[in-house]
C-alpha cells in the first residue's frame, strides 16, 4: 500500500511539474522545477525504501539533489545533456546556486507531508 501511495505521489509531481512547465516561465517555474525536482527524488527513495524514517528520507534526496547539481560544474552533465533529452531532464547542464535553496526548500516539504503521514500511520 505504501509503495503505491508513493507511486501516485511521484506521478502528481511529474504532472505537477509538466503543469509548471506549460503554465508559467521566468525564476517562478525555474525554481518551482528545482523543488519539484527533490520532491520526485524523495518519493523514489521512499518507494525504494519504504520503511525509512522521512528525515532519511528527504535528506537522500536533497544530499542526491544536490550532488547532480555539483556534477553540473565539470561539464560531464552539459556534454550528456547535449546528447539525450532524458540525461537533460535528470542532469540539467548548467550549475545555477540557487537551486541549492529551491531543492532544500522541496526537501522540507516533502519532509513535512513524510512526517504527517507517518504520524498519522501511527
Amino acid at each position: 500500500m505504501a509503495r503505491a501511495v508513493v507511486a501516485v505521489a511521484a506521478a502528481g509531481t511529474v504532472g505537477a511539474g509538466l503543469a509548471v512547465r506549460a503554465g508559467a516561465d521566468g525564476a517562478f517555474a525555474k525554481y518551482a522545477g528545482s523543488a519539484l525536482y527533490t520532491v520526485l527524488l524523495c518519493a523514489l527513495v521512499a518507494f525504494c525504501a519504504p520503511r525509512a524514517r522521512p528525515l532519511v528520507v528527504a535528506a537522500t534526496a536533497l544530499g542526491l539533489s544536490w550532488a547532480v547539481e555539483f556534477a553540473q560544474l565539470t561539464g560531464v552533465p552539459a556534454e550528456l545533456s547535449a546528447h539525450s533529452t532524458a540525461a537533460r531532464l535528470v542532469l540539467g547542464s548548467t550549475f545555477n546556486a540557487p537551486d541549492l535553496f529551491w531543492y532544500a526548500v522541496g526537501a522540507a516539504g516533502a519532509w513535512a507531508v513524510l512526517r504527517a503521514a507517518a504520524r498519522a500511520r501511527n
